[in-house]
């Protein structure tokens, strides 16, 4: 009889040399790392290894997979090493599908499903070990849900502690082994021939790169006639769009090579038979092109590849905390990844992998993918957290903390949502809507949403739309009208056959979210009953407050949250003056982002139905055009004004600040400055910038000062002006001087006077617009003079301008001796003969200082 072992012992895996370590260790220890190379075998081979450790004691394992594809495949291969069904002893739980029975004992689960697990249960009490499979693409359910069974094993499990098994191909394994008590870890090799990587083109994120790509396969199935291939693309959209084309120009240049090429799609959202047809081995004589996002870089077994072609491309989810948005990124993959991808086409034998870009660009890539948990929109998170009894990340151990700045916005949008609430220790926690919301398998947003939906009866309409919202939607052909979606959803429109299979999906999830609200006992309101358009509306509105848009032109909107957002001007709903947008998106660093999904908004429904979205301020700003004061009662939604009306008093106050407000953004210089008061400034501040003492005592006059502080000293003189010229009349002298008390003006002026008297006996005016403060004097009127002029006590010397009779400067110095004794000669030379009247003397330092000429000198 062929015992567990001995099967596993005949599928000569890797892994399978590692497992005697591996059991000691998890036998000794409660944790453990385990590196493994793609093909090693890890995924199948350990969970299977393991069931019949006595530390089991009759509970079960459970597998984490990130992705459901993934989870399935790797609970239906080892179902098949045991020879059967998957249910029996190898289960797995997935959005939308179980198989599970009493006799389960090895779930596949996705990570969603286990912070779920932890919720309902802490303890685990049923659970014996936790893996964590391809622990490298760090999503942030993954994060979670290890912090989570950490603290649940800290907590909980002090007598019986939970195993935890971490694993992955490629891993910053000793950081993990750290977060883990120092683990031990486990490395193996994989099972994979060589793979050489040849290098076509350089490439650029957002350039077109679909046309390249398809030449390169073309090229490769006709040069290779046993071929096939696994393609990596970005997304769905460029898998769908790499399979029309192929199938079209394979047909076009050879019928037999198109009849014996298949063509198959490979991501999340397929159906288990489209996924097989992608993974399982072709007929005899006939190849494959497996497109596939990165869903294939790990964990999944696609028979018959041996050639990868790889646009080094991937779609991730960017949360902007600018914007409090999420949106779809092309980027460039890690070098980790770029190996995973490689790894590929060595499963069976020697392969090759085309990469479309160059190999400096390689060399360029990030080791590692960014972690999830550092890039997302955190309010599911947060979420999860209060309902664990955490408010700050710091109670947990993370592998890489949830980051402050997001963090705290998450926390922001879930109090807007009334889904928290702050005890009178100021504790943060869970509201009992809150508790509604962390029940219910969706994003916050939309949890609130269903629950507003279940208390204005309009449950089913919410469920369809979240249901929507929870998956990609392919029915984009009708614009951005979301209407025309929900529709296919609930019946109203018969769906094409190209969107059925997405449709039932839709509509199965919608089904299970309406069974799990109306489990909840959730009280209904007492509502005017709309038409389906404002239904829909309330609940979009309900769900993105801050994505509520005016129309400022034709298919030009802004949005409540102050962004710009445009249509395509040809969009049914270009026209409407509202909307409500569900889905946008833009690229890094724009301004202005563009609607993918949004219905009209009837203005109307703020005066009721939406009008605790409503916020009232009251604004006095100055009209330029109109070059007066406008004082409105406004009422809004975030930074959009529905309705205003007018205030005929406007408090003094209010009137003040406005006009400050004005100045600040036009700057200082629409007051009355002259050039004295510009003078007073310059030496206020000289005399201020001379030690620290100086600095306490002298006041700040900058002009970055000043415009901070006009309440202060700029208010006071602003209360009676009501029109904008009137600031031009004001006082500015008497302002400022008011800032500097008499011993200070004093000081001022012996310290930095307006004028220096110079050998001459003239009265120079110092310029103190410059740094150092200059002195523009003719040079004859200098003579005798060996030591530069300085002010301040002397601590500032001064920059010294030397004119000729005509005022230009002939020389610019701070040291006057060294002028007189050196260049002065060459000075003299030059001058002597274009100024003869004027006295140019072989010792300038003998000579007498004098503003005239020689004949008035002379007399």
């Amino acid at each position: 009889m062929t015992t567990l072992d001995d099967l596993i012992a005949n599928t000569k895996l890797p892994i399978v040399q590692l497992l005697g370590e591996l059991r000691l260790h998890l036998f000794e220890l409660d944790h453990a790392v385990v590196q493994a190379e793609p093909g090693a075998g890890k995924t199948t081979i350990i969970p299977l290894a393991l069931l019949q450790e006595s530390w089991l004691k009759g509970r079960k394992i459970i597998v984490l997979e990130p992705r459901r594809m993934a989870a399935k495949a790797a609970a239906q291969r080892m179902a098949a090493l045991l020879k059967e069904k998957v249910g029996e002893r190898v289960g797995y739980r997935v959005r939308q599908d179980t198989r599970v029975s009493a006799i389960t004992q090895i779930e596949v689960v996705t990570e969603g499903v286990l912070t779920r697990m932890l919720q309902s249960d802490p303890v685990l009490a049923g659970v014996a070990l936790l893996v964590f499979d391809e622990f490298h693409e760090r999503s942030l359910d993954g994060d979670l849900a290890l912090a989570l069974a950490l603290q649940s094993r800290e907590l909980y499990r002090e007598l019986d502690p939970l195993k935890i098994l971490v694993m992955s191909a490629t891993l910053d394994d000793q950081r993990v082994s750290t977060l883990l008590d120092d683990a031990p870890v486990i490395t193996s090799q994989g099972r994979s021939f060589p793979v050489s990587a040849s290098y076509h083109g350089r490439q650029r994120v957002g350039e077109p790169f679909i046309e390249p790509l398809i030449e390169v396969i073309k090229s490769e199935l006709k040069t290779n006639s046993t071929t096939s291939l696994l393609v990596f693309l970005p997304g769905q959209g460029e898998i769908r769009r790499v399979e029309h084309r192929l199938n079209e120009e394979l047909l076009a240049l050879d019928v037999n090579l198109a009849e014996n090429i298949v063509v198959a799609p490979l991501y999340g959202n397929l159906s288990l038979a489209e996924q097989q047809r992608a993974i399982e081995p072709v007929s005899k004589g006939q190849r494959k092109v497996v497109l596939a996002t990165n869903v294939a870089e790990t964990s999944l077994t696609i028979e018959g590849i041996d050639t990868v072609v790889d646009s080094g491309l991937v779609r991730e989810s960017i949360f902007d905390p600018g914007t409090g948005m999420s949106r779809l990124q092309t980027r460039r993959i890690s070098a980790a990844s770029s190996i995973q991808r490689m790894g590929r086409a060595g499963r069976l034998g020697p392969g090759r992998c085309l990469r479309m870009w160059s190999e400096e660009q390689q060399q360029q890539l990030r080791a590692h993918s960014v972690p999830e948990i550092v890039q997302a929109d955190l309010a599911p998170l947060v979420l999860l957290l209060l309902a664990w009894g955490v408010d700050e990340p710091s109670d947990l151990k993370w592998l890489d903390p949830p980051p402050s700045g997001p963090f705290q916005q998450a926390l922001d949008l879930l109090v807007g949502l009334g889904a928290v609430e702050t005890t009178a220790m100021g504790v943060r926690q869970l509201s009992k809507h809150g508790t509604q919301l962390v029940n219910m398998p969706m994003h916050p947003r939309l949890a609130h949403m269903v629950v507003v939906g279940a208390q204005r009866g309009m449950l089913k309409l919410a469920c369809d739309f979240a249901s929507l919202m929870s998956d990609r939607n392919p029915s984009t052909s009708h614009g951005a009208d979301i209407s025309y979606s929900l529709e296919l959803v609930d019946g109203s429109l018969a769906c094409p056959a190209s969107l059925r299979r997405w449709c039932k999906r839709v509509q199965q999830q919608s089904r299970d979210y309406l069974k799990l609200v109306e489990n909840m006992g959730i009280e209904r309101c007492q509502v005017d009953k709309q038409d389906r358009e404002n239904e829909l509306a309330i609940l979009v509105a309900s769900a993105f407050p801050d994505r509520i848009a005016s129309r400022q032109g034709h298919g030009s909107y802004r949005l409540s949250n102050g962004r710009r957002a445009r249509l395509d001007p040809a969009d049914s709903l270009a026209g409407r003056d509202w909307l409500a947008v569900a889905e946008l998106g833009g690229q890094e660093g724009s301004s202005e982002d563009r609607i993918y999904a949004a219905v009209g908004l009837n203005e109307q429904l703020f005066e009721h139905d939406l009008k605790h979205l409503l916020g009232e301020v009251e604004r006095v700003e100055w009209d330029e055009s109109a070059d007066k004061f406008v004082a409105e009662h406004r009422y809004v939604v975030g930074k959009l004004v529905v309705s205003a009306a007018k205030i005929d008093q406007i408090p003094e106050q209010q009137r003040v600040e406005a006009l400050m407000l004005l100045i600040r953004k036009r700057g200082l210089s629409v007051l009355p400055w002259s050039e004295q008061l510009r003078q007073w400034q310059a030496r206020v501040e000289l005399v201020r910038g001379l030690g620290e003492a100086q600095h306490k005592l002298w006041p700040n006059v900058s002009d970055r000062y000043l415009l901070q502080t006009m309440e202060s000293w700029l208010a006071p003189f602003l209360t009676n002006i009501v029109k904008f010229e009137q600031i031009g009349k004001i006082d500015l002298a008497t302002v400022l001087s008011s800032m500097l008390s008499w011993e200070l003006s004093q000081q001022l002026d012996k310290l930095a006077p307006r004028t220096f008297r110079v050998p001459s006996g003239s009265e120079i005016t110092i310029d103190y617009g410059h740094n150092p403060p200059v002195l523009a004097v003719k040079m004859q009127e200098m003579f005798g003079c060996e030591h530069t002029p300085a002010i301040v006590a002397d601590k500032v010397s001064l920059m010294v301008h030397l004119l000729s009779p005509a005022r230009r400067p002939l020389q610019i110095t701070q040291d006057l001796a060294g002028f007189w004794r050196g260049s002065y000669q060459q000075v003299k030379k030059e001058m002597k003969g274009r100024y003869p009247k004027h006295p140019w003397p072989d010792d300038p330092l003998q000579a007498l200082a004098t503003r005239h000429t020689k004949k008035r000198s002379a007399k």
